[in-house]
């Protein structure tokens, strides 16, 4: 096998990640694009990187997209990450909906959630302040992402106990389980108030019929070039109810002249 990636090929595989998932790599990825793939070469035989690249593109079960995508994307996360966030959804925009969503169905949607951190953290904030709401309020959420692979560790929400010490000792007692000597387990309280589907949100049209109340899109949109990131956006506005919230990371931003979202504070923004 070849032991380098020619720029040919970088081009090939620069464009297929950006024509199908969004993401944009710059030159300065080509090494990283070969280390991640490498090994997949290794295993089916192929001579070089444009081989793999026809066997990508001509792949009718998905599986080879699959395997792709879960190699390519980074997925760091922790719970209670960007911990402000958190408070301002559970002392603010909780409040507001619980005061004008009438019919008691709330609609969460955790975009680009990688393995749960973020999904748990959100639904174990909810849990806590509609437990004691005389109305039935239906607090399930949405959570996807591309990746099988963090999404299938999200859904089983099995984590190590240094992962879940920035918790609440209240949260660690109610909401985990031991699962062994080094791990917790998510209790079915939460875990069966989260729906995990796979999604790409660079599909041209939403499919949700309904409104959503708080969309989480954090630390995903850095990986996206400006125009990609300007027609995410839109679709997200579409896609929200009126006085609905948008999070995104604080190394991102929108694009105020180009966006009809409203500044609220720093990566909080806001449907009026």
């Amino acid at each position: 096998m070849e032991d380098n990636i020619s720029n040919k090929e970088f081009k090939l595989i620069q464009e297929y990640i950006k024509n199908n998932y969004g993401i944009h790599l710059g030159e300065e990825k080509k090494s990283l694009i070969y280390s991640r793939l490498r090994s997949i070469l290794v295993e089916k035989g192929f001579e070089n990187f444009t081989e793999y690249y026809e066997y990508l593109i001509s792949d009718k079960t998905g599986q080879a997209a699959i395997v792709f995508i879960d190699k390519m994307t980074t997925n760091h996360t922790f719970f209670m990450r960007e911990v402000d966030h958190f408070y301002y959804f559970r002392d603010t925009v909780l409040p507001f909906i619980e005061d004008t969503v009438g019919d008691g169905d709330l609609r969460i949607w955790c975009a680009g959630c990688s393995s749960g951190e973020e999904s748990y953290t959100l639904q174990m904030f909810m849990t806590d302040y509609f437990r004691n709401s005389k109305k039935n309020w239906n607090i399930d959420l949405l959570a996807t992402d591309i990746s099988t692979t963090v999404l299938t560790k999200a859904s089983k929400g099995i984590y190590t106990n240094d992962q879940v010490k920035p918790l609440d000792e209240k949260w660690k007692k109610n909401y985990f389980k031991q699962y062994d000597a080094n791990n917790v387990i998510v209790t079915d309280e939460i875990k069966n108030k989260i729906i995990y589907r796979k999604f790409n949100l660079m599909e041209p049209n939403f499919p949700f019929k309904k409104k959503f109340h708080v969309i989480f899109c954090r630390n995903v949109m850095i990986y996206f070039d400006n125009k990609t990131r300007d027609a995410l956006v839109k679709k997200f506005y579409e896609a929200s109810a009126k006085g609905a919230y948008l999070f995104i990371g604080h190394s991102e931003s929108l694009n105020n002249s180009d966006t009809k979202y409203k500044y609220v504070m720093p990566a909080v923004y806001r449907k009026i």
